[in-house]
């Protein structure tokens, strides 16, 4: 299926990354990982792909690029924290927008076919009015988050009609599932999983009643399949559309997990939205995807692999502070 050709993943370790790698070398591609580890994990990487083990902002990735000749770029590497933005807009500009120019310009030099973006739906479109919010609603990013991942999709749409360097921007609602971590700013779905687990109390941001779009891992990688030969020069969300508190959330994983407590309450985060839920129907159109995981088995599956990963290495020390993630 691969036909020879080799797939560069930037965040390959990390939690969306890793599963990436994993799919595209059951489809016979031959894989490059670029990931500084800030935040991916070593024993997330699949000892199938080829590692090198630098950041993007540093100008040893273009030289990896120039020697690797991929044919696709999957560029999943970020600073992804809403929090961490906030306190410091000019490291999340550093990471979000000149990585990516980084990548943008050593693909255009080598010749990449098409680099496939891994961008925010739900720090994108500040607090909508539209729920499900379409893919064409205003962009006005509450985080700096937000605005550098908006950024860098400019960048992408320049390089497309300036080279005819080909791309596909994928927003992402709340992407969850196994390898997500639980500690740190984390998607709620981890942290809350792995509390419950270890019994601990999670912590809610707020009062809870907070609403986002959650998408499996696994449907976020169908997405990026789909977008290898569809898709070019276009933006769509990647989403359920479908709201679900973060309160439900809890309730839901509480059932899953035995969890006899209830939540401990935090102030609100600054720079995080209130409500939203994504309308995927471009991508339904644009590229025959639609979302196969529904929430309840996704939540298992989560629940799953941090039981497993506790069994293995005895009992995983986490934190047990969460609350609402980084929208997208």
């Amino acid at each position: 299926m691969a036909d020879g050709r080799t797939a560069l993943v930037t965040g390959g370790a990390g939690f969306i990354g890793s599963h990436m790698v994993d799919r595209l070398l059951e489809l016979d591609y031959k894989v490059v990982v670029m990931d500084n580890l800030s935040t991916g994990k070593i024993k997330n990487l699949n000892s199938g792909a080829v590692f090198h083990h630098t950041d993007l902002t540093q100008p040893a990735m273009a030289e990896i690029i120039q020697r690797e000749q991929p044919d696709l770029v999957f560029h999943m590497a970020a600073q992804t924290s809403v929090t961490q933005s906030t306190k410091d807009p000019i490291g999340d500009a550093n990471a979000n927008v000149l990585g990516t120019l980084r990548v943008l310009e050593a693909s255009r030099r080598v010749g990449v076919e098409k680099i496939i973006y891994s961008c925010t739906g739900g720090a994108l479109y500040g607090d909508p009015e539209t729920i499900p919010c379409p893919d064409d609603a205003a962009i006005a990013p509450v985080s700096p988050y937000g605005m550098s991942k908006w950024v860098a999709e400019q960048y992408l749409a320049f390089y497309f009609r300036q080279y005819r360097l080909n791309f596909t921007s994928l927003r992402y609602g709340n992407v969850f599932g196994p390898r997500q971590d639980p500690n740190g700013e984390a998607g709620v779905v981890a942290v809350f999983s792995l509390a419950m687990l270890e019994g601990k109390q999670p912590q809610i941001f707020g009062d809870g009643t907070q609403e986002r779009d959650f998408v499996s891992v696994f449907d976020v990688v169908d997405a990026n399949i789909a977008a290898i030969g569809r898709g070019d020069g276009m933006a769509m969300n990647i989403a359920t559309g479908e709201v679900t508190s973060v309160n439900r959330i809890f309730q839901m994983l509480r059932s899953i997990t035995g969890y006899k407590w209830g939540p401990l309450h935090a102030p609100q985060r600054t720079g995080e939205v209130y409500r939203i839920a994504l309308d995927w129907s471009r991508a339904a159109r644009e590229l025959n995807w639609s979302p196969k995981i529904n929430l309840e088995a996704g939540l298992q599956m989560t629940v799953d692999y941090f039981r497993e990963s506790m069994n293995l290495s005895g009992n995983l020390s986490g934190n047990s502070g969460g609350g609402v993630p980084s929208a997208g």
